[in-house]
């Protein structure tokens, strides 16, 4: 893997960024298609915390297992990236569990 052997923070902020939209696309493919269209799930997590709960947790394991890989890789500035977009969305994500 290229990216893997890069050590920018840079980077690491952006697959951070990156990295929860395609665990919140794992979950809805996994828990709701072809039930319910991508518009619906989007729609319903408005109204339903739980879900949004859900999605955020399931989203940040994405984030925790690309952190972990460029940790164990010692690929230190990039992995710092990965954390910082990783707090951001947890602070994010505790304001909308308990102010929203």
């Amino acid at each position: 893997m290229m990216f893997l052997k890069k050590d920018n923070f840079k980077l690491g902020l952006v697959l951070g960024l990156i990295a929860p939209f395609f665990g919140m696309l794992i979950h809805y493919l996994v828990k709701f298609y072809p039930t319910f269209s991508l518009g619906d799930y989007f729609g319903s997590m408005t109204s339903n915390k739980s879900l949004l709960s859900a999605m955020i947790t399931i989203s940040l394991v994405a984030n925790i297992f690309i952190f972990t890989l460029y940790s164990n890789a010692h690929i230190d500035k990039t992995a710092r990236g990965i954390f910082a977009c990783t707090a951001v969305y947890i602070l994010v994500a505790l304001y909308i569990k308990f102010f929203v």
